[in-house]
This record gives structure tokens, sequence and C-alpha cells, in this order.
């Protein structure tokens, strides 16, 4: 666990989320309806965070998908900004500091931070999961880790059809 600016523990409970998570899935396997209630859950859940949604692989882009936030970017080239290479490079990308980042689309000028995690289907990236925060380091390690779990889920629970989006 760790403080944020004003020194208040920031905790977020992933064990209840990804309980929640499964049983949106096991409701509702539909990858578009997963991807709407999982953004939502997200934004609902995690503290200083601003948008929390997906892009899906559409050919030789990702478009967006489901999201909570302000209106976003609809298309991202392929190794561009940070869902772009997290694309690309096939990994989960950790950015404290998105002005430090080059190349870094800003969709929403309040954002500072900003974690991306792939999402796989037959051993392809499908989409990516996008969360910004306005807080400058907001991502953590545990974080991290969790947020692989949570994608790990919809990987598992949700069949995702190659650059579409939709259950089979």
């Amino acid at each position: 666990m760790r403080s944020d600016i004003w020194g208040i523990l920031m905790r977020t409970d992933y064990d209840t989320i990804i309980m929640q998570l499964k049983a949106l899935i096991e409701t509702e396997p539909n990858v578009i309806s997963v991807m709407a209630n999982a953004s939502a859950l997200l934004m609902e859940s995690m503290e200083h965070v601003n948008w929390a949604g997906f892009y899906l692989v559409m050919e030789d882009s990702l478009k967006v998908g489901p999201f909570q936030g302000k209106p976003a970017c609809v298309l991202i080239g392929k190794g561009k900004g940070v869902c772009g290479r997290a694309w690309a490079e096939d990994r989960t990308i950790v950015v404290p500091d998105v002005h430090a980042f080059p190349g870094h689309i800003a969709c929403d000028s309040a954002s500072r931070s900003e974690i991306v995690v792939p999402i796989h289907q037959e051993g392809d990236v499908v989409a990516v999961l996008d969360i910004d925060s306005p807080q400058i380091n907001r991502f953590s390690e545990n974080d991290k880790k969790w947020l692989e779990r949570f994608v790990c889920l919809m990987e598992d629970l949700v069949v995702w059809r190659k650059r579409i989006g939709t259950v089979r």
C-alpha cells in the first residue's frame, strides 16, 4: 500500500473487483457488455482515476471501445502513444508521468499517469485496457499485477473474435 499526495492511505480492493468482474461475466459473457461493465467497475472502484476503458484492435489501429470518462481519441496507430506501444510491444506499460513519455497522445489534458494492459486471444493482442489518472505516479507494481489478473480473467471467460471484439 502507498499514500497519495495528501498522505491518505490509498487502497484498491482488487479481490472484490475480481469477484465482481467474474459475476458480471457469468451473467452476460458478451464482450461489449463485459467491457462496458468492466470499465464502469474500475472507474467506480479505483481512487484518483479519470478514464478507464478499452481500445480494440481493428486491422492496423486501435479503435476506442467501451469506456468511462471524457470523450476519447477514436483511433490510435500501432506503436503510437502508450496504448499503441503496449499493443506493439505486447506488454503492460506503466507511465508515472505522461508528460515525460515520448509520443504520448493527450486525449484528456488532466491525465498525468497511465497504465495500459494488453488483452490476448489465441496468442494475439485483441484489445488493451487503458486507465488514466490526474495524479502523477498513480499506478504501482501492485496495480499492474492485479490489473493483469483482471485482464487474464477477461481472456479466460470471454471469447473474443479477432479484430471484431464480439463473442463467437
